[in-house]
């Protein structure tokens, strides 16, 4: 009766985990590539590098994963934010033209010389970082202190963003050159580059909201603000900080997007992103009410994203139905995290332990 305790206290901790689901369709996407994509599991060594489809999902899915770390923290203060799709553009638009001012003059000069660039690499990335944290500071101004709701006030610069990112080019797309930056989107060093800044920011933000009181004022936030407020948590602070990072979060996923495409495409960049960041922090488990939340299972949950994109696409899914096909894929995959099925799981365990 006891190992029967122990068994169904594991199996109920294992469940209950909010990496247990996003894990789980991961698999099931990749266990339906294994059978209906030959070679999909297929990864190749070229001098020194790997490269193969799941690469390429990891490759293609950090500037999601970007995007859910900072939107989970947005989502745990009972938040959120539409214009992480249109800050991106901005922040490419700010690379590109500090690179390549010459579109100020409504003209592009080309460039052919991988070496070239009007500002040095530092300034670039800091002032494209910087207009993507302009852009948090004012949506977490307008939800915290306005008290806007967050899906209006966001939705304000969703719908302007763009355009500013047009104004800042003069409605061109600059050509970016530079091979330096290009490094960012295109490096490899055994795995992507991207990966590797993907990885650095998910655990300075883990480092910040579990080894600090960050992240318990977050969830606490969430969960109840009025409370938050009367215990002496400064709720308004919390989701400014919360809607500034997820501002920098998606100025370095547009400076990953930029660098890849080697152009800073106002109109493309980052188009739709916001969708899928939100539906991977939805598949991480963090509730859309606020609360407690898993950066790890966010990232899981991008991946998720960007598999069945990389599955639709192997499998020879054409572009203008593959937002169809998606939104099935995740219709099935919310419904995996529904109470009803997550009881059912819980108790085919116990049936077994019993067994």
């Amino acid at each position: 009766m006891r190992q029967f305790s122990k068994s169904m206290f594991r199996w109920r901790n294992i469940t209950e985990s909010r990496l247990f689901f996003p894990i789980i369709a991961l698999f099931l996407i990749l266990l339906f590539d294994f059978i209906f994509v030959p070679g999909f599991f297929t990864i190749e060594n070229r001098d020194g590098n790997l490269y193969g489809s799941l690469i390429d999902i990891l490759r293609n899915g950090s500037t999601i994963s970007l995007l859910a770390i900072g939107m989970t923290l947005v989502i745990a203060t009972y938040g959120v934010d539409l214009s992480v799709g249109a800050v991106m553009a901005i922040s490419a638009s700010v690379a590109g033209i500090l690179m390549n001012p010459s579109a100020l003059r409504n003209e592009v000069f080309f460039v052919t010389d991988p070496m070239y660039t009007f500002q040095p690499l530092w300034v670039v990335i800091g002032g494209a970082l910087l207009a993507a944290i302009l852009c948090g500071l004012w949506n977490g101004m307008l939800v915290a202190y306005v008290k806007m709701q967050p899906m209006v006030a966001t939705l304000i610069l969703m719908t302007a963003g763009r355009g500013i990112a047009q104004l800042i080019t003069n409605g061109l797309r600059v050509q970016i050159t530079y091979r330096p930056f290009a490094y960012i989107g295109q490096g490899w060093v055994i795995l992507p580059v991207s990966l590797y800044i993907v990885a650095f920011v998910l655990v300075a933000t883990w480092l910040l909201t579990r080894k600090t009181a960050i992240g318990m004022f977050i969830e606490s936030v969430g969960i109840n603000f009025r409370s938050s407020y009367f215990s002496g948590i400064k709720e308004r602070n919390i989701k400014l900080m919360a809607y500034t990072f997820c501002g920098l979060c998606a100025g370095i996923a547009g400076l990953v997007a930029c660098s890849n495409v080697k152009t800073s495409d106002a109109n493309s960049i980052g188009l739709s992103a916001e969708l899928d960041a939100i539906l991977a922090v939805v598949i991480g488990g963090t509730s859309m009410s606020g609360g407690r939340f898993s950066l790890l299972a966010s990232v899981v949950g991008a991946l998720v994203m960007q598999a069945v994109t990389q599955s639709m696409y192997a499998i020879g899914v054409p572009a203008f139905a593959l937002q169809a096909i998606k939104s099935i894929v995740v219709i099935i995959v919310i419904l995996l995290f529904s109470e009803q099925v997550r009881g059912f799981i819980r108790n085919i365990g116990a049936e077994k332990k019993e067994g």
